[in-house]
């Protein structure tokens, strides 16, 4: 699945309303050449009444609704556009481990369809992976210095696939509950010339 265009329209809907964010999770991890599958956008942003205002106005540039989800790690606002299932995740806290300011410092800026657009460095994803029970437990590795580089890289490719694998089956569960004519063409197989079925 491309998730070019639909990152490429956030990064003009961001730019345009002036919100400033900053890619993390599965699709950061893409645009850094980490081998995952993006299915929905997660993003930082600060949580201030003038950010919450851009924020609605991006929805309402979007044709999608604001969710307030409830999980006990995260703190976040979800837009939601029916229309296709695009999915974007702004989290503004993830307890104990990662703010908007902490990640802002660490992040690539990276140009997206003519807009620029920051993306968290790997560490952070990890980090926020693990914060939210997605990635395995990493053992503390300080006290040995010897460790081969490729070893750290490839704990990061486990945990983004794992995540990658887990974010693929919620969106497989998602596409499932909706009407048949509203799933991916994927999910669907031809029956005949005019007819489809799962």
């Amino acid at each position: 699945m491309d998730s070019q265009p639909e990152l490429a329209l956030l990064a003009k809907a961001l730019d345009d309303h002036g919100l400033e964010a900053i890619l993390i999770g599965n699709m950061a991890a893409a645009l850094q050449g980490a081998p995952v599958s993006a299915i929905d956008i997660d993003l930082f942003f600060r949580l201030t009444p003038r950010n919450m205002q851009k924020l609605k106005r991006i929805a309402t540039a979007l044709e999608a609704v604001i969710l307030r989800p409830y999980y006990p790690v995260l703190a976040f606002f979800r837009l939601q556009r029916e229309s296709d299932g695009l999915q974007i995740d702004f989290l503004w806290r993830i307890d104990g481990v990662l703010s908007y300011e902490g990640v802002r410092g660490r992040a690539d800026l990276y140009e997206i369809g003519g807009r620029r657009l920051l993306a968290a460095s790997a560490d952070d994803i990890i980090l926020s992976k693990r914060a939210a029970g997605a990635a395995p437990p990493e053992r503390e590795v300080r006290h040995q210095p010897t460790r081969p580089a490729s070893a750290a890289s490839q704990r990061r490719s486990a945990a983004l696939k794992h995540e990658s694998d887990r974010a693929l089956i919620e969106s497989i569960r998602y596409r499932l509950s909706l009407a048949p004519e509203k799933r991916l063409n994927c999910l669907r197989r031809k029956i005949g010339l005019r007819a489809t079925s799962l």
